[in-house]
């Protein structure tokens, strides 16, 4: 039997993105693991959780909780440090 923790290790993604996702989409988390997964190993995936993070923040922002916002700005650095964009080549 797997463990949350065993599926979190499947996602290529930290708890903390996991939890951002799942806020952000409403969805318990292992739920939200599994979609963090799907989107991460996609093309463009990345640039979606990104989104979903930065939304989290923004959210937080203007419900006035600015713990809350600083977490999420957090764990958005977080990402952006261990899920680099690609640098697109001119074609």
């Amino acid at each position: 039997m797997l463990t949350y923790e065993d599926c979190v290790g499947l996602t290529d993604l930290e708890e903390d993105e996991i939890d951002a996702i799942a806020q952000h989409e409403h969805v318990p988390e292992i739920v939200a693991a599994e979609l963090g997964c799907c989107l991460i190993h996609q093309l463009g995936g990345e640039s979606s959780i990104k989104k979903i993070i930065l939304e989290d923040v923004e959210e937080a922002r203007r419900h006035g909780h600015p713990q809350e916002a600083a977490h999420w700005r957090q764990v958005l650095d977080h990402f952006c440090v261990a899920h680099p964009m690609p640098v697109r080549q001119a074609a």
